[in-house]
C-alpha cells in the first residue's frame, strides 16, 4: 500500500489566504470581503496588496452576501470570508434568494469548520454546513483537506463559473497533498484496496490514510478515496471502487444527516445497494474542548475508521 508522509502542519485557512493571495495578483476581477475576521481568514495581504479590492464589511454577514451578489452584475469575482457557522446558517436567506437562486458567481468561502474549532464551543461548531449548501440548487460545495489542496481549490474555483462554497478548518494539519492537481468534481484515489472502499472528505483524509496502514497490518486491503468535491460528486469514482471492494465507510468531521455520507448512500441506492458504515458526528452539537480531544470524543479519527471498516466488513 502506498504509504503518506508529511513533513509540516498547516492550517487549511492558510492555504485559502495563500490562494487568494496569489489570485489578487493574477485576476484582476478577483474581490474579497470579509465580516471582521480578516486575520483570521488569513486575507490580510489580499487587503494590503489590493485595497481597492477588499472591502471590510464588518459584522453584517447578510449584507456581506448582498454586496457579492451585486459585485458579480460588474464582472467582478466576489470571494467571502467568515467562519462557516456565519457563512452558512446566519445568512442562508440571503445565499438561498440572492445567490443561488440567481446564480451569482460568488464564492463563498468558510473557515473554522465543524469540530477541530475546538474550544470555541458549539456555538461556532457547525456541522450542518454541507447539508445546507449542498441542497441549494446549482450550488458546487468544496470541502478541503491540506494547505496545498485548499490553496489549489481556492485558485480553481476562480476559474468556475457560479456559485461556490468552500469550507476549510482552523487547526494546523498535515501537508500531503503537494503537487496533487485539483480538478472540481473529481475525485482522487490515494491509496489501492480490495476488502474495503473509504471515502473521506476534509481533516478525516489524514485520518482515513492512518487507518488504512493499521488496517493492512490487519491483513485488510483499503481503498482510501479523497472526495473534496462533495457537490457535485464523482459517483463514477465511488462506483468504480465498490465494484471491486464491496463495502464501504463514509468519514467526515461534520453531521451524519445531510453530509457526505448520504450523498454516498443515495448514489449508491440508486445504483449499487452497497453495505455502508457512516463515520460522522451522530446526530448532536459539539463542545468547548481541543480539537484532538473532540475528534475522538465523537468519533472522528483513524481508531473510529477501523472499527466501523471492520463492521461493514462482516455485513459483505
Amino acid at each position: 500500500m502506498k504509504k503518506y508522509t508529511y513533513t509540516e502542519k498547516k492550517d487549511t485557512r492558510s492555504g485559502f489566504g495563500d490562494g487568494l493571495t496569489e489570485l489578487g495578483k493574477t485576476n484582476p476581477n478577483v474581490v474579497a470581503l470579509c465580516a471582521d475576521l480578516t486575520g483570521s481568514l488569513k486575507m490580510n495581504e489580499f487587503a494590503k496588496n489590493h485595497p481597492e479590492r477588499f472591502f471590510q464589511v464588518g459584522i453584517a454577514e447578510a449584507n456581506m452576501m448582498g454586496i457579492a451578489a451585486g459585485l458579480t452584475i460588474g464582472g467582478k469575482i466576489p470571494f467571502t470570508g467568515t467562519f462557516a457557522n456565519f457563512s452558512t446558517g446566519r445568512v442562508y436567506d440571503q445565499i438561498r434568494q440572492s445567490i443561488a437562486y440567481s446564480d451569482k458567481n460568488v464564492k463563498i468561502c468558510a473557515s473554522h469548520a465543524g469540530l477541530t474549532l475546538g474550544e470555541d464551543g458549539a456555538t461556532h461548531q457547525i456541522l450542518e454546513d454541507i447539508g445546507l449548501m449542498k441542497m441549494l440548487p446549482g450550488m458546487t460545495v468544496i470541502n478541503t483537506c491540506d494547505y496545498s489542496q485548499t490553496k489549489a481549490a481556492t485558485l480553481a474555483i476562480a476559474e468556475h463559473e457560479g456559485p461556490v462554497y468552500l469550507r476549510f478548518g482552523r487547526p494546523s494539519v498535515p501537508v500531503f497533498m503537494t503537487d496533487q492537481p485539483f480538478e472540481i468534481g473529481k475525485a482522487i484515489q490515494l491509496t489501492e484496496g480490495t476488502d474495503v472502499t473509504i471515502v473521506a472528505t476534509g481533516h478525516l483524509v489524514w485520518e482515513a490514510l492512518q487507518a488504512a496502514e493499521k488496517l493492512e497490518e490487519k491483513g485488510i486491503s483499503a481503498e482510501v478515496i479523497n472526495i473534496h468535491t462533495i457537490k457535485p460528486l464523482d459517483e463514477e469514482a465511488i462506483l468504480k471502487s465498490v465494484a471491486k471492494t464491496g463495502c464501504v465507510v463514509t468519514a467526515e468531521e461534520h453531521n451524519k444527516y445531510g453530509g457526505l455520507g448520504e450523498s454516498v448512500a443515495r448514489c449508491l441506492a440508486t445504483n449499487n445497494p452497497t453495505p455502508q458504515e457512516f463515520v460522522a458526528v451522530n446526530d448532536s452539537f459539539g463542545e468547548s474542548a481541543t480539537p484532538a480531544e473532540l475528534m475522538k470524543k465523537y468519533g472522528l479519527n483513524d481508531e473510529a475508521i477501523v472499527k466501523a471498516v471492520e463492521k461493514v466488513i462482516s455485513r459483505k
